[in-house]
Formats: structure tokens, C-alpha cells, sequence
């Protein structure tokens, strides 16, 4: 019961703490990443990686086509094989992704804000021939997710000052 109590305690100062420090949601009417909210187009490459950041990206940004910023993203992946067994075939494979990002505002058509985010994911290959393939779309597709909200994170933390 003390520790529930405790708890309680614990969880109620810090909301109070939280709200007396000035804190604003990202997202907020008076947040800094409003601006970007449905107000942002992205551009990524026609394969299938392109697709899924790009997917990644507008489910948390919302979708625009006729918005103030475009986002463009160029991901990279490359496949290398971790684990060997004695017979020489590779068991495990780490696909390591970087994603270059550029934001342009487009009224005054100059990149407001710009970086490169990395990241990797595994699988395995001790399975049948479809499910290792499976395995590698999944790992891809895990690690397009990866970078997006990478993306979101270092474009939410630097959007106060961002023209509306």
C-alpha cells in the first residue's frame, strides 16, 4: 500500500514540476513542430525503402502535397553477414541504413534545416530460403521505421523558429 502511495506521490510532483516549468507540447497549438504538422510533402526515392520512410514520415506528419515545407529523404542500406557456421554460410546479417534529410521552405526556396541519421537491424538466415528473404524485408522495413522517427525526432527538437 505505501509503495502504491509512493508512487502516486511520486507521479503527481512530477506533473506539477512538469507544468511549472513553462513546458509546451511539440505539437501543441503554441508548440514549435506545429508548423510542420499537415504542412509538410515528402520526397523519397521510387523503391520499395523510399516508400516506407516516406510512409513512416507522413503517418506522423501528416500528408500535403500542396504544404509549405518538402522534405526530401535519400536512404542508403547495406547488408552485411554477421555469424558464419563451420560449413562457410553466413547465419546472421545486420543491415545498416543512413537516411541524408533536407527541409525546404518552399515560399522562400532555401533548406531551413538539414542532417543524417544511421542506424541497423538484424536477421537471421537459418530458415528456408523464402523465410530468410521475409526476414531481410522485415529487417529493412523495421529499420526504414528506425530512421524516420529518427528524422521526425531531430526535425521536432529543431523546429521553434520555423516560419509558419
Amino acid at each position: 500500500m505505501w509503495l502504491h502511495r509512493r508512487r502516486m506521490l511520486l507521479a503527481l510532483s512530477a506533473l506539477l514540476a512538469g507544468s511549472a516549468c513553462g513546458f509546451t507540447p511539440a505539437f501543441g497549438p503554441e508548440g514549435g513542430a506545429s508548423v510542420l504538422q499537415d504542412n509538410l510533402r515528402v520526397v523519397a526515392p521510387d523503391r520499395r525503402d523510399g516508400f516506407l520512410i516516406a510512409q513512416r514520415l507522413e503517418d506522423r506528419f501528416g500528408r500535403n502535397d500542396g504544404g509549405r515545407y518538402v522534405l526530401t529523404v535519400t536512404p542508403t542500406i547495406q547488408r552485411q553477414g554477421l555469424a558464419t557456421s563451420v560449413e562457410g554460410t553466413t547465419n546472421r546479417f545486420q543491415v545498416t541504413g543512413v537516411a541524408d534529410f533536407a527541409l525546404r521552405d518552399t515560399q522562400s526556396d532555401t533548406v531551413v534545416r538539414q542532417g543524417r541519421v544511421s542506424d541497423f537491424t538484424g536477421f537471421s538466415a537459418t530458415g528456408s530460403t523464402v523465410a530468410t528473404l521475409a526476414a531481410e524485408r522485415d529487417a529493412t522495413a523495421r529499420l526504414m521505421v528506425i530512421l524516420a522517427d529518427q528524422i521526425v525526432d531531430r526535425l521536432v527538437i529543431s523546429a521553434s523558429g520555423l516560419p509558419a
